[in-house]
């Protein structure tokens, strides 16, 4: 009985603690994205992330970005700068929110699939002999990391999308392209917030 008790206590305080703020929202950002490889220029991003607040300092959500960046492309020493591509992402997330002021600080984590348009081609020396090299699209698992400010509805963060290096092998030349990138961000939550 007193196990039955407590469980109802129990339930009773979340029941509580989740009526003092509204559970749902949808995060919508643009941003720059800048390719992590050196030597390439950054681009724009757009992202939208519904999120649901398991409690007023944890949201779970679904990050759907689209970044159009230049790939940066690696090889015998030299960067050059493949096709501007878009990379797609489809991430679960989890942030946390800091403090219970109107100012709040957040961190985050997030894991899922980004898809990577194709780069283009590029000519590289082979074993003295030129060669094209064509960058198809592709899908690869990664992560992200995030921190910044939420104040009221208006959210400002930065985040690093950590993808896999893709890599191609000729005779006697590895190419690499370096597709991780770092996402500045500005948004805002539509619902949400306190009630």
């Amino acid at each position: 009985m007193k196990h039955i008790l407590f469980l109802l206590l129990t339930l009773g305080a979340f029941s509580v603690t989740a009526q003092e703020y509204k559970p749902f929202k949808v995060n919508v950002s643009l941003g720059y994205a800048k390719a992590l490889a050196s030597g390439i220029s950054g681009g724009v991003l757009l992202a939208v992330e519904p999120k649901y607040g398991v409690s007023d300092h944890f949201d779970v959500g679904l990050r759907l970005e689209s970044a159009f960046i230049a790939r940066g492309v690696t090889y015998n020493g030299n960067t050059t700068t493949g096709d501007a591509v878009a990379f797609g992402s489809y991430l679960l997330t989890g942030t946390y929110l800091i403090g219970t002021g109107s100012i709040r600080p957040f961190i985050g984590v997030g894991a899922g699939i980004f898809t990577i348009a194709s780069g283009g081609t590029i000519t590289v020396i082979d074993n003295q002999t030129p060669k094209d090299v064509s960058f198809v699209s592709e899908t690869k698992f990664g992560a992200m990391i995030r921190a910044g400010i939420k104040a009221g509805h208006f959210v400002a963060g930065v985040e690093y999308n950590a993808v896999p290096t893709t890599s191609t092998k000729l005779t006697n030349t590895t190419i690499d392209s370096k597709n991780a990138y770092l996402g500045i961000k500005i948004g805002f939550d539509i619902g949400g917030g306190r009630k």
